[in-house]
């Protein structure tokens, strides 16, 4: 089982942290890009991933119903940096990070919707030393958009939750919990219970946020009433709108020629209610 070692899966993997893992399931905390590669190759079988990963890799994988990483406006760490206004970005070089799929893929819809057309650039983006000089707008996510000074090096900081909330009214979805389809074919009594430790763990989490954004806090050294406004505009269920908002988002990178199929969004069948 992937883990995004992000603080923003934190109230998700609570009470899996603090006594519900069971031995049967093995942990493996790392980036999005990381784990998204994993559960492509087959190392791991059940992950969160990048939304749009999961969208360029529909035939393969099942959503787990009721979990993901979504925002209705500000999410805080997913955000594009530039030293321009966003409608004057076309034929200026912007670097996407290349840890997570769905940023990327948001940025160049955001991008084509605007019909402007960048130069683009992927690389490390963790710091002001990761961004050569002639880059005009940097893409940052995770702990990084919060914890270094990217306004010494931009004028502008655009939240990415905000910018598709305000061009659609709907919420966005930056992350989803998926297993591969042939595990859960074939071991779907095992998928139905780690589906429940995720449930139960998520409830523990958020009867202990406190606990959550203090600890937030301290490995980010950031003041706790900031991760505290953080984890408020954070939410990690799947209802209807946000299924709405993933499924809109799909469509547009299919309409805007991003993605090269539609994609068929599919939950793992046992737990729809």
């Amino acid at each position: 089982m992937g883990k995004i070692d992000y603080i923003n899966a934190s109230p998700v993997y609570y009470g899996l942290d603090n006594g519900l893992l069971p031995d049967w399931i093995k942990m493996v905390p790392s980036p999005p890009a990381v784990l998204n590669g994993m559960i492509r190759d087959g190392k791991i079988a059940m992950s969160p991933v990048s939304s749009a990963f999961y969208g360029m890799n529909h035939k393969e994988l099942l959503i787990l119903p009721d979990l993901s990483i979504s925002s209705h406006g500000d999410v805080m760490s997913v955000v594009l940096m530039s030293n321009y206004p966003l409608d004057d970005l076309h034929g200026r070089n912007i670097m996407l990070t290349r840890e997570s799929a769905t940023s990327v893929c948001l940025v160049k819809l955001i991008m084509a919707q605007k019909q402007m057309v960048p130069e683009y650039r992927t690389g490390k983006l963790k710091c002001i030393e990761d961004v050569p000089e002639d880059v005009d707008a940097a893409m940052i996510i995770g702990d990084a958009a919060m914890t270094q000074p990217w306004e010494s090096r931009f004028k502008y900081r655009f939240d990415l939750g905000q910018v598709w909330h305000k061009a659609t009214g709907l919420p966005f979805v930056y992350a989803l919990w998926v297993v591969q389809k042939k595990y859960a074919q074939q071991h779907p009594h095992a998928v139905a219970a780690a589906l429940d430790l995720f449930y139960q763990s998520r409830r523990m989490g958020y009867d202990h946020i406190r606990q959550v954004i203090k600890k937030g806090a301290q490995k980010l050294n950031l003041e706790e009433s900031y991760v505290d406004r953080y984890f408020k505009g954070l939410i990690c269920d799947l209802d209807a709108p946000k299924i709405k908002g993933l499924t809109y988002f799909f469509d547009s990178l299919y309409r805007h020629g991003i993605f090269s199929e539609k994609v068929d969004v599919q939950f793992f069948a046992p737990y729809l209610k």
